[in-house]
């Protein structure tokens, strides 16, 4: 019970992780993963979680130890580290917002009956809503009311794979072929898959600035052991969810030849009732509420991320400028805010190019950030006992050696 207790105190950075996951490589990317290609697509799924999960842990690890961010850790292995990610952070900034929010538009749009409003208008609102609850509510806003939104969906989606397991497999049309998975259009997919599964590696920094803002909002900080129990704990939900996604799409639409739409209206109303048609109409407006809640809350998270990354990467760039640090958090949300409406402007509701655009980036840096990460916790900043074990560094160079020969081999196909 004492575990559980401190789990539960500890609660903050792995949460946030959790539910800046769920998003769209969850609710978008899982599901389409398994009404495409079946039950076979749990490999790259369970792969990209198990490879990428040294990334992730070392921005907990960094930060814990040193009181620092893995960004100030990139600045002293190095300005061109800091650089490089920073180039990094302005293209997310152009591309996985504005994805994130059109999705988030699609659902209320659906659960709301507006199929007459403007996916932009929607976003609008949103964009305007969220602005608000970041700059007034700040982090300790987020940690208490993901505890509720991650719980929601985590039931919800329990409740309905049981539902869909117990009915069992959709009944294939005749004649249905298996689509190949190793032509161009099944790579560029899986490559999205992994490139957002379980989220952007560059989200690693994000979990390392909400454990300095965890420090600041707790009278007592957590171990080494409690801060990575936590973290441990936001990452195994999100890959037990990942395949919840996947499951729910193979079972109810794999055989059917049935095309989850690029639009994000209509996706939406195709996800709502992938879970009604198991659990009963009745389930619609509760369905509806819980996926909204959960891409609500992942555009909050992934807003207010790349707001204090983008601050950090500035004042650690240009350090007279640390005395205006809390003002620019302000301006960096509305100025995130302004450029990302204008990109919905120009792709309108057509969520698909945003995400392709967003993922192909994420997958192609992923070993590089990866290897940066590794660096900073074997640097001399981190006392040897506290090092990653030998067993979890062979690990991070399987996962980079991995995600850069699967990139290298895209990069080949389409060029060649």
């Amino acid at each position: 019970m004492t575990s559980i207790r401190t789990l539960i105190r500890n609660l903050g950075p792995g949460l946030l992780f959790a539910s800046t996951a769920i998003g769209t490589s969850h609710l978008v990317l899982s599901t389409k993963a398994g009404a495409q290609y079946g039950w076979l697509m749990v490999i790259p799924i369970i792969l990209a979680n198990v490879l990428k999960y040294p990334f992730f842990e070392f921005g907990i690890r960094y930060t814990n130890i040193t009181n620092k961010t893995l960004i100030e850790g990139y600045l002293n292995r190095g300005k061109g580290y800091l650089i490089f990610y920073a180039v990094i952070t302005l293209f997310s900034t152009f591309t996985i917002l504005a994805a994130l929010y059109v999705v988030t538009s699609g659902l209320l749009i659906n659960l709301l009956q507006l199929s007459n409003t403007p996916v932009n208008v929607v976003a609008g609102g949103l964009f305007i809503v969220i602005c608000a609850i970041l700059i007034v509510g700040r982090y300790k806003f987020l940690e208490t009311s993901l505890k509720y939104v991650v719980s929601l969906l985590f039931l919800a989606l329990l409740a309905t794979s049981i539902l869909v397991i117990a009915n069992g497999q959709v009944t294939e049309i005749e004649n249905f072929k298996a689509p190949n998975i190793f032509n161009e259009v099944g790579i560029l997919f899986l490559i999205g898959l992994m490139g957002w599964m379980p989220t952007t590696v560059e989200a690693s920094s994000w979990i390392s600035l909400w454990s300095i803002e965890k420090l600041k909002n707790s009278s007592r900080k957590p171990s080494l052991k409690e801060a990575l129990q936590e973290f441990k704990f936001g990452y195994f939900t999100t890959g037990i969810l990942a395949i919840f996604f996947m499951t729910i799409g193979w079972l109810t639409l794999y055989g059917t030849n049935t095309e989850l739409s690029n639009s994000a209206v209509i996706f939406a109303d195709q996800l709502v009732q992938l879970f009604t048609a198991n659990i009963g109409s009745w389930a619609y407006i509760l369905i509806g509420i819980a996926a909204f809640s959960t891409m609500f809350s992942t555009c909050i998270t992934a807003h207010d991320a790349i707001a204090r990354v983008s601050v950090d990467i500035i004042t650690l760039l240009y350090p007279k400028k640390k005395n205006v640090k809390k003002q620019s958090f302000t301006i960096a949300i509305i100025l995130l805010a302004i450029i990302n409406y204008t990109v919905i402007l120009s792709f309108s509701a057509n969520m698909g190019l945003l995400v392709a655009l967003a993922t192909f980036v994420s997958f192609v840096v992923a070993p590089i950030i990866g290897y940066m990460n590794l660096k900073n916790v074997m640097s001399h900043e981190i006392p040897e006992i506290y090092r990653p074990s030998k067993n979890l560094q062979i690990l991070t160079y399987v996962g980079i050696l991995f995600l850069a020969l699967f990139s290298i081999y895209y990069c080949w196909m389409v060029l060649f």
